[in-house]
């Protein structure tokens, strides 16, 4: 080889070597935050108060009031984020997010202490303010999106401004059952608390709080022996009437799948399967919200060989068998999802259920089944008169019994309801027929709600965006969860009394606090399009939140 081309092969070696060193130090210095890393994307940090998530095409976000704990200095993406609370399912759930690189979006208060910019150094966030966690495939990016508050409907809703209709003439009457039948509670020193439960419903509600009888009948589901069961008749899927030892009775639906098997992506709204802790979520979720419209459920683990088998009769006797697992299994008859492919299997034979409180017997307090005015087509490509209609509430408002009295408010709460735990299989509801129309609705049947923690639908919410008129008791309540204690904090306290807790998983709770947000953003959108197109003649903008009484 001639030197020439050696000395060639020389400085080659040398420029390969030089070229490797300055990667190596780049790779140093950004991982110890002396240089910035070139962001891979567009994202810009946010520090304009009120910058909406949507802005960024990430979605809405999850409420919160919490600011979150900062250590001042820093460059974003120096130290990855973590967050704090302790040991948790949800806390794990999104450090193993943040540790395997995200785009973190944090909300804050706006009267915090210290106002959080693109500079600060977020160490610790809080659940509750997390917004939204956006992978990203090498590192960590922090965007600060202040809490919107929502001070322009708190303000409708102070005597002083005064951005509400009270509603006059409504009936306040609130006898209970017992007083129609003319049954004297007092005189009776032995009712069971599923007597209890039937007789003190209320003609404004199925309890109220002060009547301490709830409890007590969750309680009595759990601890006493079942001694008859039968399938019951007509429905989608398995359902077993229960009837204890102190003659009460009560619906058992057997658990299917965990906690963690969502609405599979190809099945409709009307083929879902049906969950028993979606039962048992919808019922707390409802006496959280104040509504007390939902019939008390309770979760329980039963031993299918001494509790079920001995007790099962005709058909269902049998369709027991044993799987190749080895555990006892059975799936009775039903129209849907009722077959050997389909059945009901223990752990071997432990199998969790949800109990539901049966309502007063027909011969003594009669229902009145109505068609729900927004129900779905239940067809899989046909749609519904409303999904057609933009005047389709104008129809609504104007037909018994929607025209007066507290009906539309109620669909409005039942809507909301429905929202928050993501139940689309609302085609029904009922009421008593010797409460008259001026009554409740019952919220019944909610098996199919908490299949799709991060999807939010918003067509649910249909009519309230349609009639745009909400219950001001309800609007206080939700401004209450966005500003103040969130929801998912509260129904998660609640949900621990069952003795089948966790019932619901963190991803369907945190859904829970961003629905909460979406409801409010509607509510607003409803009183801006009243202002923008507001005309002699049509209802102002104060018709929007409608002060009942209730």
């Amino acid at each position: 080889m001639k030197w020439k081309e050696r000395v060639g092969l020389a400085l080659s070696g040398a420029l390969i070597c030089l070229t490797l060193l300055l990667i190596v130090d780049v790779h140093y210095r950004i991982s110890n935050g002396q240089l910035a890393p070139v962001s891979d994307g567009d994202f810009q940090p946010s520090e304009t108060v009120g910058t909406s998530a949507q802005q960024h095409g990430t979605g809405t976000g999850v409420v919160g009031s919490t600011p979150p704990v900062v250590d001042g200095g820093g460059e974003v993406g120096q130290n990855v984020p973590h967050v704090m609370g302790g040991d948790t399912a949800e806390n794990h759930y999104a450090n193993s997010k943040l540790t395997n690189g995200a785009r973190l979006v944090v909300q804050q208060h706006p009267d915090s202490a210290h106002v959080l910019t693109k500079h600060d150094k977020v160490q610790y966030v809080h659940p509750s303010n997390l917004t939204h966690i956006i992978e990203k495939p090498e590192k960590t990016e922090i965007e600060i999106v202040h809490l919107d508050t929502f001070d322009d409907l708190k303000e409708m809703l102070s005597p002083i401004a005064k951005g509400y209709v009270i509603l006059d003439g409504a009936d306040r009457d609130n006898p209970t059952v017992a007083d129609l039948l003319q049954i004297d509670t007092a005189q009776k020193t032995n009712l069971t608390n599923f007597e209890k439960f039937q007789l003190f419903i209320r003609k404004q509600a199925l309890f109220t709080e002060s009547d301490d009888i709830i409890d007590g009948l969750l309680r009595s589901m759990v601890t006493e022996d079942i001694i008859h069961i039968e399938q019951k008749d007509g429905g989608t899927q398995l359902k077993l009437i229960m009837d204890f030892e102190s003659n009460g009775q009560a619906m058992f639906k057997p658990m299917r799948f965990g906690r963690e098997q969502e609405t599979l992506p190809n099945h409709f709204y009307f083929t879902d399967f049906e969950r028993h802790n979606a039962e048992i979520a919808a019922f707390h979720l409802d006496r959280v919200l104040g509504f007390n419209r939902a019939p008390p459920v309770v979760g329980r683990l039963l031993n299918i060989s001494s509790e079920i088998y001995p007790l099962a009769e005709g058909q269902l006797l049998h369709t027991f068998f044993v799987s190749p697992a080895g555990n006892i299994c059975f799936h009775g008859k039903c129209s849907y999802y009722c077959d050997t492919s389909h059945a009901i299997c223990g752990k071997p034979d432990m199998l969790e259920g949800s109990f539901a409180a049966f309502l007063p017997p027909k011969e003594a307090a009669a229902r009145k089944v109505w068609r729900h005015p927004w129900r779905r087509s239940y067809h899989k490509r046909r749609k519904a008169q409303w999904e057609a209609d933009a005047d389709y509430c104008d129809l609504i408002r104007s037909t018994p019994p929607y025209d007066r009295g507290r009906r539309l408010l109620d669909i409005m709460d039942m809507a909301i309801l429905d929202f928050l735990m993501g139940n689309m299989d609302r085609h029904h509801y009922e009421t008593f027929k010797m409460f008259g129309n001026d009554t409740f609705l019952i919220h019944l049947d909610h098996g199919r709600a908490f299949g799709r923690p991060n999807h939010d639908e918003i067509s649910i919410l249909a009519p309230l965006y349609q009639c745009c008129i909400i219950r001001k008791s309800t609007l206080e309540k939700l401004l209450r969860f966005h500003n103040g204690q969130h929801l998912s904090e509260i129904l998660r306290k609640s949900l621990k009394r069952d003795p089948l807790d966790p019932i619901l998983l963190d991803s369907h709770l945190f859904a829970l606090d961003r629905r909460v947000h979406l409801v409010l953003k509607t509510i607003r959108q409803c009183v801006q399009q009243r202002k923008e197109s507001l005309v002699s003649g049509e209802p102002g903008i104060d018709e929007i939140i409608i002060d009942d009484g209730f």
